[in-house]
């Protein structure tokens, strides 16, 4: 769920969080109580309730210097003026500066997007939604667990990266570089990779169980 705007770049407060990817349509839950953050979640929702989502990592001190525009839907105010909200992915961006780091990050940002092709997806898509249904069945084969997926999965090239994207999980770096990525049948390409060695290792455990068990 995108948003255009024919401003290519602007300022956005930015909120880094440890090993956290946002993608575009994805919702994201958040409770702020940091004093810094309780400030700027005031300013936004007086605003256009926007701010950039960057994903941090713990083990480098690290910031990514691209992420996703996460958008306040609603908020609720708890005591002392922390706050839950829920947020849903936008736009990506990359930070082109730091305008100011106190009391919270402000990036000067421009919007990115994958680049237009020529090339019909619809077959790529169609590869990995099935290798993902696969990846679904046997992990409910091996846990002895009924998973359903979700009834609105994206059919769309473009949504389902995204939707495939933010369902992995434990893999923070690897979405990272998939939300990096501007072109459509590379990052669906990659996920196609990732699912297919899933499956494999599924179907090893799978059959591994069925003959411990016979």
């Amino acid at each position: 769920m995108a948003f255009s705007s024919s401003v290519a770049v602007r300022e956005l407060p930015l909120f880094p969080l440890p090993e956290v990817v946002l993608f575009p349509g994805r919702r994201l839950p958040l409770h702020i109580f940091e004093f810094r953050y309780r400030i700027m979640m005031n300013t936004i929702l007086q605003s256009d309730r926007r701010f950039g989502v960057l994903m941090f990592d713990p083990t480098t001190g690290t910031v990514a210097p691209v992420g996703c525009c996460a958008e306040i839907v609603n908020h609720h105010r708890l005591p002392d003026d922390r706050m839950k909200i829920m947020t849903v992915g936008q736009q990506r961006f990359r930070v082109l500066e730091y305008v100011r780091e106190k009391p919270y990050y402000v990036g000067l940002v421009e919007w990115i997007e994958d680049h237009p092709t020529d090339k019909d997806l619809r077959p790529l898509a169609t590869e990995v939604d099935r290798l993902l249904r696969d990846v679904v069945h046997l992990s409910a084969k091996l846990t002895g667990q009924e998973i359903d997926l979700p009834d609105d999965i994206p059919s769309l090239p473009v949504e389902l990266s995204y939707w495939v994207a933010s369902n992995l999980y434990g893999v923070a770096q690897e979405q990272q570089a998939l939300l990096e990525m501007q072109d459509t049948a590379a990052r669906l390409e990659r996920e196609a990779e990732i699912l297919t060695s899933t499956r494999n290792h599924l179907a090893a455990r799978t059959a591994l169980k069925d003959a411990l068990g016979s």
